[in-house]
C-alpha cells in the first residue's frame, strides 16, 4: 500500500474505481391539484428493466453537469414538464440490493407541487407521460420501490397540511379559499371547519388579495387570493384540523 506525504500526492493518485458504488439516481415525487384530486406525474418506462411499467420521473446523476442532488431533480423534471417547480424539497433515501435488478442502488426522493395549468400543454404532448390520481395507483404496476416512495410522499405532504399552507403550490397563482380548503381536506382526509379555516388563514396573513373574483355558478363570486413571498414557510402553531 502506497504511503503519501500529503493530501495533494494522495488526491492526485486516488482512483475512485478501486471501490464499488451504488447506482445513485434521484426520484422527484410530483403532486398537482386537478378535477378535485390529487395527482401524481408517472412516466411509462420504455427501457429495462422494469420496461412497460410506470415509474417517477428520475434518472441518474449527471456527475458532468450536477451541482448537487438537487439541480438533479430539477434537471428531471424540466426534462417532462419544461418548468420549474416552485416547491421542491428533499424527501428520503432509499436504497437496498433488492430494489433495481442492476445491482445495489440507491435513489434520493423529493417532493414537488407545481399547479396543473402549469405544466399540462407539455405533459399532454408527451406520450409516456401522465398525471395518475393517487386514488387509481392500486391498479397500476409501478417500477422498482416507486409506490413506497409516492407513499412516503405523499404522508409528508399530509404532515404539511396540518401545519402549513405548502399544498396551495399545487393550486393556480390565483385560488379561492375554497380551493385551499378542498385541497387540505384531500390530502388530510377530513372535512375541516370553514369558519376556522378562514380565519386560521386570514390571522396568519399568508396571502394577498388580488383584488379578482371567480363565480362557480353556485352563489356568490369567491375572491381570488396568490400566496406571499414565503409563505410557504410558515408554521401554525396549532394544526389546521383542531
Amino acid at each position: 500500500m502506497t504511503e503519501y506525504t500529503d493530501e495533494v500526492s494522495f488526491l492526485a493518485h486516488y482512483n475512485r474505481r478501486e471501490f464499488d458504488a451504488p447506482l445513485l439516481t434521484v426520484d422527484p415525487v410530483l403532486f398537482t391539484y386537478h378535477e378535485a384530486q390529487l395527482k401524481v406525474l408517472l412516466v411509462e418506462r420504455s427501457a429495462y428493466p422494469e420496461r412497460g411499467l410506470w415509474g417517477l420521473p428520475g434518472g441518474f446523476v449527471d456527475m458532468a453537469s450536477d451541482q448537487n442532488l438537487e439541480a438533479t431533480a430539477q434537471r428531471k423534471l424540466r426534462e417532462k414538464t419544461s418548468v420549474t417547480p416552485p416547491y421542491l424539497e428533499q424527501l428520503y433515501s432509499f436504497g437496498s440490493n433488492t430494489r433495481d435488478k442492476r445491482g445495489w442502488s440507491v435513489t434520493v426522493a423529493y417532493t414537488a407541487l407545481m399547479a396543473y395549468q402549469e405544466c399540462a400543454a407539455h405533459i399532454e404532448t408527451v406520450s409516456d407521460a401522465k398525471w395518475q390520481p393517487l386514488d387509481h395507483l392500486n391498479n397500476l404496476p409501478l417500477a422498482f420501490d416507486h409506490r413506497q416512495i409516492i407513499e412516503f410522499a405523499r404522508e409528508r405532504l399530509r404532515q404539511k397540511a396540518l401545519y402549513s399552507i405548502v399544498p396551495a403550490y399545487a393550486l393556480p397563482e390565483k385560488f379561492t379559499l375554497p380551493e385551499l380548503q378542498h385541497l387540505h381536506e384531500v390530502l388530510l382526509g377530513k372535512a375541516l371547519q370553514k369558519k376556522s379555516f378562514r380565519r386560521r388563514i386570514e390571522d396568519a396573513e399568508l396571502l394577498i388579495d388580488t383584488g379578482e373574483k371567480r363565480s362557480d355558478g353556485n352563489g356568490r363570486p369567491a375572491v381570488l387570493y396568490r400566496m406571499k413571498e414565503g409563505s410557504g414557510g410558515y408554521t401554525f402553531v396549532r394544526n389546521l384540523a383542531e
